[in-house]
């Protein structure tokens, strides 16, 4: 045994070295091996949370649930109008300028042709009186025309009366001359001058009368012209003496006044309303309606108001499609068989049917649709209720019309997603 260990002690350290084999470990497939299910564990949370639905917990006090049922739907609005006369007239400035009287007050009962306020223009009244003057002007020019022509005939037919009284001379002496000259009296010589004084007389007679036809004839047209003429201008100066008393304003027809509220000394352009007036006669309904329904509302459709604990028919008679701050106006009238006391101002509220009664599937009106658009809903099951997909239709200040995604007996929750828009579970506790 010592000579065994001898002869290893005798080895050298660089033969051993040389002789032994080592085994080293592996770490990498060890790390490997611890990596995987720790990877699979991540991904096992990962899932679970992408897949998990998200709840909240709620009390249920503190939500509102309906359930979803069949009823009549009936598609109406309800809208605020006020009562108005049924006829009215604006009451608009003719001649602008400033206010220079005002006779009456806003609310006043005035007649046909009552005066109500008085404006001034200094430059427009001058602009009427050189207008005025301008045209009687032309009247009296016309006028003499006129005269003239009328003198020019009369000396005409004084020539003509020269003219005639020249011819019976010659006349009378021609036949006179013929008697001599047959009996051998008159010499030749002078029948020859009386044949042609009396020829010459005769012409002259017969050139001045058709001269004389034809003058009347082309001074009648003229003085027709001349007629017409003064026609048109004693209109015109009719027209501009009215428009001076435009200046006055005045009562176009018997009613109430109303808006009226002119201010002393204050310019009002030409066509400028400065009030209203109300024809007692009857009223009808104004209201402004959302320009959702422009499409929906036409003229005929009924509705009814509540007047006094009763029910009163109306109907719309007149849709205005012009919108303004996204609103237009429906007029309404009443179709009560007994006359109402009705005031001016009144506000009633208009229940106006859109569609007749129809039974279908319905839901109660909440502030879920704020949020969802009408797309989806809380359906309750038990304590929990569970976020779905639906599609609802019309809707009247009661109802939404359902249209899909729920159905009858079933309980949602209506009141308001403000919180829950990212919840697909509400768990409901005491």
């Amino acid at each position: 045994m010592l000579k065994v260990w001898h002869k290893i002690v005798n080895i050298p350290i660089k033969q051993i070295l040389m002789d032994t084999i080592v085994t080293r470990k592996n770490r990498k497939n060890k790390y490997l091996l611890l990596a995987v299910p720790v990877f699979l564990l991540a991904g096992y949370f990962v899932y679970s949370a992408v897949t998990k639905k998200r709840s909240l917990a709620v009390k249920k006090s503190e939500v509102i649930i309906k359930t979803v049922e069949k009823n009549y739907f009936e598609d109406f609005i309800i809208l605020q109008a006020k009562v108005e006369p049924l006829n009215s007239m604006l009451l608009n400035v003719i001649e602008g300028g400033s206010i220079q009287e005002i006779f009456v007050g806003n609310g006043d009962f005035v007649k046909k042709g009552q005066p109500l306020a008085r404006l001034y223009n200094p430059n427009t009244e001058l602009g009427y009186v050189t207008q005025e003057t301008s045209i009687i002007e032309q009247i009296n020019n016309l006028n003499k025309a006129k005269l003239d022509l009328r003198n020019q005939e009369l000396n005409m037919q004084k020539d003509l009366v020269a003219i005639d009284h020249d011819y019976q001379d010659a006349k009378n002496l021609y036949d006179l001359n013929e008697k001599l000259f047959k009996e051998e009296i008159l010499s030749k010589n002078e029948w020859s001058k009386t044949q042609e004084n009396f020829r010459f007389q005769k012409e002259r007679k017969n050139i001045i009368q058709q001269s004389i036809k034809k003058e009347k004839q082309a001074n009648l047209i003229q003085i027709s012209q001349i007629s017409q003429s003064q026609a048109i201008m004693y209109k015109s100066l009719d027209i501009l003496r009215t428009n001076k008393k435009n200046f006055l304003v005045t009562a176009p027809l018997t009613g109430r006044l109303t808006s009226f509220e002119p201010v002393l000394g204050k310019n009002y352009a030409s066509g400028e309303s400065i009030g209203k007036i109300d024809v007692m006669q009857g009223y009808k309904l104004v209201a402004e309606v959302d320009e959702f329904y422009l499409q929906r509302v036409t003229a005929g459709q009924k509705g009814q108001v509540d007047y006094k604990g009763e029910n009163v028919a109306v109907a719309v008679s007149k849709v205005i499609p012009e919108i303004k701050s996204g609103r237009f106006l429906v007029e309404l009238i009443f179709k009560a068989d007994k006359e109402l006391a009705l005031q001016q101002g009144l506000s009633f509220g208009v229940r106006l049917i859109l569609s007749e009664k129809a039974k279908t599937l319905v839901l109660s009106k909440g502030r879920f649709n704020e949020e969802t658009a009408g797309r989806w809903i809380f359906v309750v099951k038990g304590n929990t209720a569970e976020r779905r997909d639906i599609k609802l239709g019309r809707e009247n200040p009661l109802y939404y019309e359902v249209l899909g995604g729920l159905k009858e007996g079933e309980q949602v929750v209506t009141s308001g997603y403000a919180d829950y828009k990212e919840i697909q579970i509400l768990n409901f506790n005491d």
